[in-house]
């Protein structure tokens, strides 16, 4: 089935929701954003998540040791990072330990040519955490293989990305939102059941 990542989880109630859902991975969000928790809460919500599903902690402008340092206070083995420089970084992650997953901004080909040995690769819009749909019919913008989609999904649109872009799987935080940084239950299941019903047979 198709992959399910719900992100910039706050609070025990989301976080049971989610697995409630069955998503397959959780997004914690440790550096500045509406959405940012501490490690220690982080870490807290962690006790949360069973066994098969993965909690990620999401970074954008922070540091190699920012990440490591802060990842292994909210006991994370997945991070998210958006602004990967090289090969090097990667391996910098996964030699503490991390599954990495490489965040992208869509729009630059050459990103998408470049392989950096992360574990799974996201292709967000133009701007990382913005909820900006882009187009998913550019197939230039678009990598091949296993690959998660992200920026501006919400009920209404995902199944329609999903048919269109052929993504092995989605990335859904604003879209699943009352308000900025604030989770609507009734969003996060009806996004998960648009998900669903796009699976294939």
């Amino acid at each position: 089935m198709t992959f399910i990542k719900m992100c910039g989880l706050q609070d025990e109630a989301t976080v049971d929701l989610a697995v409630e859902l069955g998503v397959d991975a959780v997004g914690f969000v440790l550096v500045k954003s509406p959405r940012r928790i501490s490690p220690d809460r982080a870490a807290t919500l962690r006790t949360r998540v069973p066994a098969g599903t993965l909690a990620v902690g999401v970074y954008v402008n922070a540091s190699l040791d920012e990440i490591v340092t802060t990842a292994r206070a909210a006991n994370l083995d997945h991070v998210q990072v958006h602004d990967l420089r090289s090969p090097d970084d990667v391996r910098v992650l996964h030699d503490a330990g991390f599954t990495v997953i490489r965040a992208i901004n869509t729009g630059g080909a050459e990103a998408l040519s470049e392989d950096f040995g992360a574990d799974l690769l996201l292709v967000d819009g133009a701007v990382a955490g913005a909820g900006k749909t882009w187009d998913w019919q550019d197939r230039s913008a678009l990598p091949s293989g296993r690959w998660v989609l992200a920026g501006g999904l919400n009920p209404d649109n995902v199944e329609r990305a999903l048919s269109t872009s052929g993504a092995w799987g989605v990335d859904v935080s604003s879209g699943i939102e009352a308000e900025r940084g604030v989770k609507d239950p009734g969003l996060m299941r009806a996004f998960a059941q648009a998900v669903r019903r796009n699976a294939p047979e």
